[in-house]
């Protein structure tokens, strides 16, 4: 169970984490920080992430982890890439996706 924070830690870790890179238009995504490799990172809900995008954008559920998939987990932006969590997993070499049934 992952307890919820007070608004004031959560202003604290964002200062503390100042300069880790944001991925734009999923701000109501963050989730964390983190490190890797002894850089700071940031941490996002995959699955609110593809959320956005069918709301915001659009999409469908398939056309969203396509694009997550290419445009997102893909890019590679430096030792600060932000990390990604969610419980789906990559099938094959293709890019496509399907629910971790593990």
């Amino acid at each position: 169970m992952i307890d919820t924070i007070s608004t004031e830690r959560w202003e604290d870790l964002m200062e503390q984490y100042d300069g880790c890179l944001m991925a734009d238009g999923f701000e109501e995504a963050l989730i964390g920080f983190g490190t890797r490799f002894n850089n700071p990172v940031t941490i996002y809900d995959l699955n609110k992430c593809i959320d956005i995008l069918i709301e915001r954008d659009g999409m469908s559920q398939e056309e969203a982890m396509e694009y997550m998939d290419f445009n997102v987990l893909g890019a590679y932006v430096g030792e600060e890439t932000p990390v990604f969590l969610g419980d789906y997993v990559l099938e094959g070499h293709n890019g496509w996706w399907r629910e971790n049934d593990s």
